[in-house]
């Protein structure tokens, strides 16, 4: 049996993923064999398996961190939001269906065998599961029957790091309010405080560490400064649809944000390079939008600018436009077309800007997108006719994963004939294309409009780096980088990660912790 260790935190996005993340590098770097472990996810950013199961990309990061093979058991449970109250269940990888939140909540404790046998197979095969838990273990209101939070603790005998978020005002209250409000059972199984995303000087908090240890009567096992690297999100609380690498308070002091703090020119992009000599990407956000991690190696370009938009007058200056995957794709089709960006899209396609769709994006660059069988919303919308297909929902999820390679293709794309591809698709549409075909495995172009299934197409550093220079050819740019090996920049953003939690813990309380010493 493995030993186990659990990462909770005071409320969501408080920087649990993180935290499991850098643990888990942190343990291959020791010398174990470690498995990530989160028994219910909800996330619209998911990934397929090589044996064709889903899950969440939370977990898929974790696994990549402690260098072992991402497997369905690591996220028994998914939840895609579809809107409405609704969500696709999946359970151990395979979809069962679209359920409403009461729903599932009263059918939850039948799910209970699944995570625990998950658990269990993981259990026997490594050294160390780091577990995650998800949002705040003190929602009182939904603390029945629980097997994500204190109930999985406390069934599997795990050792709770409790984070608290001290980027976001009030750490002080999150990490006591959270333990008062805790059983005497369940506040016996926390080992240890974290506080999270600390800016400025860490002398200035050594104080505060004293009193959070007194008041909480449990040990601060580090404080964990706001960290400066390129790991992927899982959902849309992600800051790079929001604002940005920079924090609110200074993006406030550079005055491009609205009311609420948030990004009004919502970019990043890995360089500075001199004005008016880059690039400029396009994704648009849609409403359901899912994962949008296929764009992040464009990030790695510094002459690359990507940024997410939801108003049509914000893809002025386009090069390049790109419409995502999306849980719903019949919602979010007729949001593009209320928004007036269907008709913006449609006259930077005329006037030869490239536009490229991915899976759900795909689908709405067609003639139509019907879905009898109600698997998303149901329903019927027209497309917005760029591409000479269309799409049927049906019943059965394919997924797979995917290698292929660019066909002899005409347009912007003809740089990537023959230029070979990794990806996976995760799709209910069946999509009739009439048009040119785009890869060996299917998709179809006409004249710069691309369409295909295949998400992470992009991260292949042939097609991300040819695609880059284009772009800038296209702009008379000269190009100045080279290839973008993505998993060698993933390793080494793991390991950015790693060094800054291990040098900011008390790794020596947290192996006593492991092995259940205090």
């Amino acid at each position: 049996m493995a030993l186990t260790i659990m990462i909770q935190g005071t409320m969501s996005n408080a920087g649990k993923s993180l935290i499991a993340a850098a643990l888990c590098r942190i343990f291959r770097q020791d010398g174990f064999s470690c498995a990530p472990f989160k028994s219910q996810n909800m996330a619209l950013n998911s990934f397929v398996t090589a044996d064709g199961l889903e899950m969440g990309r939370a977990q898929v990061v974790q696994a990549e961190a402690a260098g072992v093979l991402p497997r369905a058991e690591m996220n028994p449970i998914l939840l895609k939001p579809l809107g409405n109250s609704e969500s696709q269940v999946i359970i151990n990888g395979i979809s069962v269906g679209n359920m409403s939140a009461s729903e599932y909540y009263r059918r939850k404790k039948t799910f209970y065998p699944a995570v625990m046998d998950a658990f269990h197979r993981l259990s026997d095969e490594y050294d160390i599961i780091v577990i995650e838990g998800a949002g705040s273990p003190v929602e009182l209101n939904l603390k029945e029957d629980d097997f994500v939070n204190m109930g999985l603790a406390e069934a599997v005998d795990a050792p709770v790091i409790l984070v608290g978020d001290i980027d976001r005002g009030g750490v002080f209250a999150q990490l006591y309010g959270t333990v008062q409000l805790l059983n005497a059972s369940e506040k016996s199984q926390i080992k240890g405080l974290m506080v999270n995303k600390f800016r400025g000087d860490m002398e200035l908090f050594t104080r505060g560490k004293e009193i959070l240890a007194d008041i909480c009567d449990i040990p601060v096992l580090g404080v964990i400064p706001y960290i400066d690297c390129d790991i992927e999100d899982e959902d849309s609380l992600s800051e790079k649809l929001n604002r940005g690498k920079e924090s609110a308070a200074y993006m406030k002091l550079c005055g491009n944000t609205d009311d609420t703090g948030l990004r009004t020119d919502i970019a990043f992009h890995a360089g500075e390079p001199e004005s008016g000599r880059q690039v400029n990407i396009d994704v648009i956000r849609l409403p359901h939008i899912s994962n949008f991690t296929d764009f992040d190696v464009f990030s790695q370009y510094p002459q690359a600018r990507l940024k997410y938009v939801s108003r049509a007058d914000e893809l002025a200056g386009s090069d390049f436009v790109i419409l995502p995957g999306t849980k719903n794709t019949i919602e979010d089709l007729r949001w593009l077309n209320r928004s007036g960006l269907s008709e913006r899209i449609k006259a930077l396609a005329a006037a030869g800007v490239p536009v490229f769709g991915i899976c759900g994006g795909f689908q709405m660059l067609g003639r139509n997108v019907s879905d009898p069988h109600v698997s998303e919303s149901g329903g019927y919308e027209a497309g917005l006719s760029l591409l000479d297909c269309s799409t049927v929902f049906e019943q059965e999820k394919i997924l797979k994963q995917t290698q292929g390679r660019f066909l002899r293709v005409g347009g912007f794309l003809s740089t990537l004939s023959d230029t070979d591809f990794n990806g996976y698709e995760i799709h209910m549409g069946e999509t009739i294309c009439s048009g040119a075909q785009l890869l060996s495995c299917g998709g179809t172009y006409s004249g710069n409009v691309y369409g295909c299934y295949i998400h992470g197409i992009f991260d292949s550093a042939h097609v991300s780096e040819r695609l880059i220079r284009t772009l800038c050819e296209n702009k008379g740019i000269g190009f100045t980088g080279g290839e973008a090996d993505r998993y060698a920049y993933k390793e080494k953003q793991y390991d950015i990660l790693a060094d800054s939690v291990r040098s900011n813990t008390d790794m020596e309380l947290l192996y006593r912790i492991l092995r259940k010493e205090v």
